[in-house]
């Protein structure tokens, strides 16, 4: 603009910078809103502690050992029973075994509810995979305050030296970009829904009731498989069976009693893992929906550059050197010839 035009810019609208001061301050206080500063590293512990379970290998690998049990379990109620009490012998099998009728009565609710429990935490491995993906949680609240402070700052000096506006302006678009872009470079918008499907699908499963119902199961699974192997295989045994002979007529029970301890090594750490983290889940459940997690950027961002760009600069008017000013008569003259 050269000089003799009649407007000129000013600096930038201060309710424009006003406002992308308090966006900041928004984005810095939202971890403390949401107790990002507490909850987000019990996620990441929570991520941590899960990583060795949650594989498709791993869960196949306990679907079959939850098998071999029910395998085990139903040829001792079954094939065992009749070849030490006869066709008929039901009655005497339960006077005579009564841990291993009690344990046979009680496996099917068992069998059922933890098979349902690895179908549903398998189902989840894709989403936990997506989830483990995203940033590091104890990062998450710096997500937030670093841009927040970032705004502010560069806001504030604008609104304090007008004359950086220029330079600032362009600084703070880049900053919404930014914000903008972060969902899209870290795959936000895929993987944040599919942790919050993971998330709700452990609503019934990482409770502190459910675990203690898996660990009292291990209880009751414990004491059948021993009066299996201590009862019904030396009274075997004892009808003249050699353990080669055992193992040739009864494999499923022969399987149960030799993997019983490394089946119990394998599947003992992942509920401990459940149980160790039973707050963690709590308060990562706390968090809001990770749904919108990449909205909690993109939003600000889109702000952040409509009010940049709207701050200006401003136009300022100013009077033209060039325009010669007209006269104002100092009074009231008379008309011309009046007398």
């Amino acid at each position: 603009m050269s000089p003799g035009e009649p407007s000129r810019r000013g600096g930038p609208r201060r309710w424009a910078l006003i406002a992308l001061i308090v966006l900041g301050v928004g984005l810095v206080a939202a971890p403390a809103v949401f107790q990002m500063f507490d909850r987000a590293p019990k996620g990441a512990t929570m991520i941590r502690a899960f990583k060795p379970y949650m594989t498709d290998a791993r869960l196949g690998g306990y679907a079959r050992e939850i098998a071999q049990i029910q395998g085990g379990v139903h040829q001792a109620d079954t094939g065992v029973a009749r070849a030490l009490t006869g066709a008929g012998g039901r009655s005497r099998f339960e006077a005579t075994y009564p841990d291993v009728a009690s344990f046979a009565a009680a496996w099917p609710a068992i069998h059922a509810d933890m098979s349902d429990l690895i179908d549903r935490i398998r189902a989840q491995v894709p989403n936990y995979q997506a989830i483990a993906a995203l940033p590091k949680f104890t990062l998450f609240p710096w997500f937030f305050v670093i841009p927040g402070v970032l705004l502010a700052a560069l806001a504030a000096a604008a609104l304090l030296r007008p004359a950086w506006w220029r330079t600032l302006r362009w600084a703070l678009v880049a900053l919404g970009i930014g914000l903008v872009l972060a969902p899209v470079a870290f795959q936000m918008f895929d993987r944040a829904p599919k942790g919050r499907q993971m998330v709700d699908a452990f609503k019934t499963i990482e409770t502190r009731r459910k675990v203690e119902t898996i660990q009292g199961y291990f209880g009751t699974i414990a004491a059948g498989q021993g009066a299996i192997r201590l009862e019904l295989v030396p009274a075997l045994q004892r009808r003249g069976l050699t353990d080669a002979q055992i193992a040739a007529r009864f494999p499923a029970v022969d399987t149960l009693d030799r993997r019983w301890i490394p089946i119990l090594q394998d599947l003992t750490p992942m509920i401990g893992a459940m149980s160790d983290n039973v707050g963690n889940y709590d308060a990562v459940k706390a968090l809001p929906s990770f749904s919108l997690f990449p909205w909690f950027f993109v939003l600000p961002g889109l702000i952040a550059i409509a009010l940049a760009l709207a701050a200006g600069p401003r136009e300022r008017r100013r009077a033209d050197p060039r325009a010669e000013p007209t006269p104002q008569p100092a009074g009231n003259p008379r008309p011309e010839g009046s007398s």
